[in-house]
């Protein structure tokens, strides 16, 4: 049966400055067609497009409706295998593999789901992720700080006021200030989790401002965390980061909500 899908279509043009959005949402293509081409794959298998079992379209098909080399396709489906999402056998093809299979975690799959506008359910498992891991973080990281994780830590926090988290300058500064925090744990699985956690705060920041800016400014909730860090009282870390967290997840909720209140045109 022939697929009738439409086929994408792939910029060529030299890779884009890693520090500027390409898309709506922030999504960092990879600078090769390989990686436009397993962005596309990507966001289509979390859309549905493609179903857990289902095979995809051939190298050679694919390659001659794309107008790629196969080179470039093979390579698509290796950063997808990588990430779990699909598996290729010797004359079986490229099947799309189930989904307890994949690794969301993946900063980069973070980016292509919130590119499909993600369940509530997927939205609230990222923030019970965070208070199972962050709370802890912190009351490690207020035993275990240096002086140079609260100098990483404050700076981030200078920015983030200044530049606001509307922006990506004022976004980045919030992953800065999370990693820090992760690393000063010393704590080497933990620290390991930090790109992941960063990758769901950043997509969760930018979901909940895709409509209207933020009504609440978030800013303090961090500076609450810092102090008991710099302090060194573990107890108040680990409160003040659940709090934060918490508050976090009501604003993204809330945001959800008024997205589905919203009169349609």
């Amino acid at each position: 049966m022939t697929d009738t899908r439409p086929a994408a279509s792939f910029d060529r043009s030299p890779a884009r400055d890693s520090s500027a959005p390409s898309s709506a949402y922030g999504v960092h293509f990879q600078g090769r067609l390989h990686g436009a081409l397993a962005h596309r794959l990507g966001v289509d298998i979390l859309k549905g497009v493609y179903q857990p079992g289902e095979v995809l379209p051939n190298e050679i098909d694919s390659s001659s409706t794309l107008d790629i080399s196969r080179s470039a396709y093979r390579e698509a489906i290796r950063i997808l295998a990588a990430k779990g999402m699909v598996e290729s056998r010797p004359k079986a093809g490229t099947r799309v593999t189930a989904r307890r299979r994949w690794n969301v975690l993946d900063p980069e799959v973070l980016g292509w789901m919130f590119e499909t506008e993600p369940s509530e359910d997927f939205i609230k498992g990222l923030f019970e992720l965070r208070l199972i891991t962050e709370p802890a973080a912190a009351e490690l990281a207020a035993l275990r700080r240096t002086d140079e994780h609260l100098r990483l830590m404050d700076k981030a926090l200078d920015l983030m006021q200044a530049e606001t988290l509307a922006t990506e300058a004022g976004r980045k500064a919030d992953l800065d200030f999370h990693d820090a925090l992760m690393h000063a744990t010393h704590n080497e699985a933990l620290a390991s989790l930090s790109h992941s956690i960063g990758a769901a705060v950043a997509w969760s920041t930018r979901f909940k401002q895709r409509h209207q800016a933020l009504t609440r400014d978030p800013i303090p909730d961090h500076r609450r965390v810092f102090d008991a860090i710099k302090r060194q009282d573990a107890g108040a870390a680990r409160w003040c980061m659940e709090s934060l967290i918490r508050m976090a997840l009501d604003d993204t909720q809330r945001s959800m909500q008024t997205q589905y209140l919203e009169p349609r045109s």
